[in-house]
């Protein structure tokens, strides 16, 4: 389980930025993907913060990701940990108040996650 810890900082212009916090390793950037529709996502920049363990992550939403519709995108630790840190979802189109499409598709995102995890258990037990 890992102990790094993401936050918002803000989301404008195309660009999601936050802050990762609690790296263990001083000067070495933590592994940090992006998922987007099961496929890591191009555009993530992480570079140093004003804390020893911070740093600050800048994730650049493609343009083909806007669309109608609700997309997700899951930030991960890399590596062989497939544990959630943070989300965040877009919506375009038509949008109803009280719209679950963003809840549901994040479910399937961690799902998608799940079954990626528990497949290599179950090649790596074999």
């Amino acid at each position: 389980m890992s102990d790094l810890t993401v936050t918002k900082i803000r989301f404008g212009n195309g660009t999601w930025e936050g802050v990762v916090q609690n790296a263990k390793e001083s000067g070495l950037a933590p592994d940090i993907q992006v998922m987007f529709q099961d496929q890591p996502l191009d555009g993530v920049a992480i570079s140093e913060g004003s804390a020893a363990d911070e740093w600050l992550l800048r994730i650049t939403v493609p343009a083909h990701a806007i669309a109608d519709g609700v997309q997700t995108f899951v930030i991960t630790e890399g590596g062989s940990s497939d544990q959630k840190l943070a989300s965040f979802s877009l919506i375009a189109g038509e949008a109803a108040a009280d719209d679950m499409r963003a809840e549901i598709e994040l479910l399937r995102a961690e799902l998608d996650m799940l079954k990626r995890a528990f497949r290599r258990h179950c090649l790596e037990t074999t």
